[in-house]
């Protein structure tokens, strides 16, 4: 069987897009309104951090650029999870201005307990779906994001900004 490859149309492209500034839009929002969200981010930056070879020390300043947030926004939030317990600071004995976070037992419980909480939420969004309509549409996403990533790296966006018109 020879099958051609036939070019996504601009509206086949307007339909995608559309699609999905919806899904992420609505996610956002949906992100928003979780009590727990800020300190979720957190966990899932140290958490990665720790299944690095070598592990990762990490600083407030690497949570912020990770999250694309503000050092104060990370420092208000390191400051709860210490005080329930869920991350350790240590001060960096080579620059005794700077610290180290770590994950502790209970934010490692935390981040379990968020993250299941997610799971059945997203496993509810698709509980009507048949498996393989998962499945695909996860390859979909990866081979979209895989894409992306390609045309990044070979076209990065243009760091001009646009010019007002003259008042």
């Amino acid at each position: 069987m020879n099958a051609t490859k036939t070019v996504p149309t601009r509206q086949d492209v307007e339909q995608l897009v559309a699609a999905l500034f919806a899904v992420t839009s609505g996610l956002e929002r949906a992100r928003r309104q979780i009590p727990d969200a800020a300190a979720l981010s957190v966990l899932q930056v140290l958490a990665w951090a720790e299944r690095q070879e070598p592990a990762q020390k990490v600083r407030p300043k690497d949570i912020a650029t990770a999250l694309g947030v503000h050092r104060s926004a990370v420092t208000h939030q390191l400051q709860a999870l210490e005080e329930a317990g869920q991350v350790t600071l240590t001060v960096d004995p080579a620059d005794r201005r700077s610290w180290f976070v770590a994950l502790t037992d209970a934010g490692r419980a935390e981040l379990d307990r968020l993250t299941t909480i997610g799971m059945n939420r997203f496993a509810l969004f698709v509980a009507d779906w048949d498996a393989q309509e998962v499945r695909t549409l996860t390859r979909l996403l990866v081979k979209f994001d895989a894409a992306k990533a390609e045309v990044g790296r070979r076209q990065p966006p243009s760091r001009t900004r646009r010019r007002r018109p003259p008042p």
